[in-house]
């Protein structure tokens, strides 16, 4: 008898696993949007494979900001934006949520543009497809539960599989792929640069770090299921950015060296070499997938921070009589994104400056995060230890570093 609890233990370490598995696969996964797969797949046309070294390093910050998310939200209960607004004064607090809505409202634009372009690809009309989808994804989050909706969004990652099989059947230069990855191969170019920073933008922007811990905190992940959380966000972080560098490598081999991107058929023939005369549907499909997790997610995320910053009700379980302010942000975003998305211009251009300037506003965000789980006196003995404060200062210096980089050079440019 005194046996038979010892042999329920794995099974209940399994559920515990399962029970917190989400938020850092979501999370992280949604920065492979429409504008990142835009990006990654420009950075291989125009580079081929020298920015996979910068993926390298930016895959290592990606995994200490998400894990240092998650462990905000778990320990404290709060999502950023709360604790900004109670560890910081008032103006910080604002300065920050300002920024989020800047950078989101641009990203919600964006996801709504991939999902018109992806549709387009298969002959189905933007203004039929963009309000469509707005409708599913707003029943999705206010009538469906926060389990519902996050089986949904994971369900939506699937897409992404398609590019490790086209980097492999792409029969790309193995030995250029690895010694890039392996060894900086960077180039002095103002072009180069505002590349790295926008591969920084969407790797690493805001709202995947805000959208982490709250949604730990929204699942009531206690501090006995932190590792599975950890696990999840550092699972997460690895998982997309390994398919990022597949983008890249993808891109390369197909058309590495011809330019910047200019339309949405020419990233499709990355995929050729997986699905022939039929790669511009798998593209539609991934692109589709892609732009609707993180239509979703960016609005989500903005709804959240406003909402923790004026201490109201935040769920997406909750319906719109229980928590008016944070459904409603989120309706509003959706209602300006599919406007603005149907407005004509430039789809590639758009995608990849919105990347850029999650790039320059990321540091800002970073800095907050880093702060707060350094602090003692906020999480006690699971604070930033020496080392790890020392990698996570190293990544959030280079980011901004970059960042700043790229706004004096531009500004500069404009005088």
């Amino acid at each position: 008898m005194t046996s038979l609890p010892a042999r329920r233990r794995p099974g209940r370490r399994i559920a515990a696993v399962i029970a917190v598995m989400g938020p850092g696969l979501i999370a992280a996964n949604a920065g492979n949007d429409a504008g990142g797969i835009a990006t990654y797949a420009s950075a291989g046309a125009q580079f081929a494979y020298r920015t996979l070294f910068v993926m390298v390093i930016v895959t290592v910050a990606l995994i200490v900001v998400q894990e240092m998310s998650a462990r905000l939200g778990v320990y404290t209960g709060e999502g950023l934006v709360s604790l900004i607004r109670e560890q910081f004064p008032l103006r910080w607090g604002a300065f920050a949520t300002g920024c989020l809505v800047i950078a989101n409202l641009g990203l919600v634009v964006s996801e709504f543009a991939g999902i018109g372009a992806a549709l387009e690809l298969l002959h189905v009309s933007r203004y039929l497809s963009v309000p469509l989808a707005a409708i599913v994804l707003w029943s999705l989050v206010v009538f469906g539960s926060y389990r519902y909706v996050e089986r949904v969004f994971l369900i939506l990652t699937l897409p992404f599989l398609a590019y490790p099989i086209a980097a492999v059947l792409g029969h790309p230069s193995w030995t250029k792929v690895a010694t890039n990855t392996a060894l900086p191969h960077l180039l002095g170019s103002r072009t180069f640069l505002v590349v790295v920073v926008a591969l920084i933008g969407t790797t690493i922007t805001p709202y995947m770090q805000l959208y982490q811990a709250a949604a730990v905190a929204d699942r009531g992940t206690g501090v006995d299921n932190y590792r599975a959380a950890r696990r999840d966000a550092i699972t997460g972080s690895i998982f997309c950015n390994v398919i990022s560098m597949t983008i890249i490598i993808a891109t390369a081999a197909a058309i590495g060296g011809s330019g910047p991107l200019s339309s949405t058929k020419q990233a499709a023939l990355a995929l050729e070499p997986v699905a022939g005369s039929a790669a511009t549907a798998l593209f539609a499909i991934g692109l589709l997938g892609a732009s609707a997790l993180a239509a979703a997610v960016v609005p989500l995320s903005t709804a959240y921070a406003i909402a923790e910053a004026v201490g109201a009700e935040r769920s997406v379980s909750r319906r719109f009589r229980e928590a008016p302010l944070f459904l409603g942000l989120f309706t509003g975003q959706i209602v300006i994104g599919v406007i603005v998305a149907l407005a004509p211009g430039n789809l590639i251009d758009l995608l990849i400056n919105t990347q850029i300037l999650n790039g320059v506003i990321s540091p800002i965000f970073l800095t907050f995060i880093l702060l707060l789980a350094n602090r003692r006196s906020l999480l006690g003995s699971a604070a930033n230890g020496p080392w790890f404060r020392v990698v996570a200062t190293a990544c959030v210096g280079l980011a901004a570093t970059l960042a700043m980089t790229v706004v004096v050079i531009t500004v500069s440019g404009w005088l």
